[in-house]
């Protein structure tokens, strides 16, 4: 014998439940650390689905963590200041998230060159300007120009949005490496509305077409009343890493694109690439 007393099983079970293990037996035991169960709280509000907030009970559900280690983890991130608890009770992701976030090397050096070309395609087409760039299979923004009574779209600074039923998410898609390209189409594809194209055939068209043309065009595919008009950026290495576009209120069905926003975007997608050292290619 080791000589040391042994635990009794209400001090085990008592140590355990503070770490958020629960008692044996109570539920499937949980071997994630400490950090990933951090985290998990965090990808609650993006997984499944996006949520702009989530009661406690549904982030414990969405995180698959006990009630009790959900409370005691989000108070840690409130403390923090990554989530926020709003007057209804519910909680939301909090404004120290996004200013570490906008620090990460890409976010922060592109949306910094890009927002003057951004600032003045708003100038130009007074409508929502998006810059975006590809994070996994979504669309994520890094930035959003809104005016006074835009068009109403469901985009935000942060968020993520499909790729198949968005301008810059076509744009990304389009020149998205072939790997990314087939597993995208390889999944089940939501439609938004009755003009979201879901069929990969057709997808395989339509991102052919892009390329040729360099421009994305769509109309009400996620938002009712809205449409898109989008372009690629470049780096240095001509590989495209962000897309821009405008959304503007659809004024009829099957309504042509005005060209001179096509234009503007076609300029405003130059200059950020020509600031990132893009040089297209002498003919």
């Amino acid at each position: 014998m080791s000589g040391k007393p042994a635990l009794r099983k209400s001090q085990t079970d008592a140590r355990a439940s503070a770490f958020g293990d629960g008692a044996a037996g109570d539920r499937p035991s949980d071997d994630r650390s400490v950090a990933a169960r951090l985290f998990a709280i965090v990808d609650a509000f993006t997984t499944p689905t996006a949520a702009a907030s989530l009661t406690l009970t549904a982030i414990a559900e969405r995180a698959g963590l006990p009630l009790s280690t959900t409370h005691r983890l989000v108070a840690e991130w409130v403390t923090w200041g990554g989530l926020t608890r709003q007057d209804d009770g519910r909680y939301a992701l909090g404004l120290r998230l996004w200013e570490v976030g906008v620090q990460t090397p890409t976010a922060r050096n592109l949306r910094t060159i890009a927002l003057p070309y951004l600032e003045d395609l708003f100038e130009v087409s007074r409508e929502h300007v998006h810059l975006a760039i590809l994070d996994g299979h979504d669309a994520l923004y890094l930035e959003k120009l809104s005016g006074h009574s835009p068009v109403r779209i469901i985009s935000r600074v942060g968020g993520r949005l499909p790729l198949h039923s968005t301008g810059v998410g076509l744009v990304l898609l389009a020149y998205a490496p072939t790997d990314v390209i087939q597993a995208y189409l390889g999944a089940s594809l939501q439609r938004f509305l009755p003009q979201t194209v879901t069929s990969p055939d057709e997808l395989r068209r339509r991102l052919a077409g892009i390329r040729a043309q360099g421009i994305a065009l769509m109309s009400e595919e996620m938002t009712a009343g809205s449409s898109s008009i989008a372009a690629p950026i470049r780096d240095r290495t001509g590989h495209v890493v962000a897309a821009v576009s405008t959304v503007t209120r659809t004024t009829a069905p099957a309504a042509p694109i005005d060209p001179t926003q096509e234009l503007a975007v076609r300029v405003a997608a130059q200059g950020i690439s020509r600031a990132l050292g893009y040089r297209r290619a002498s003919s």
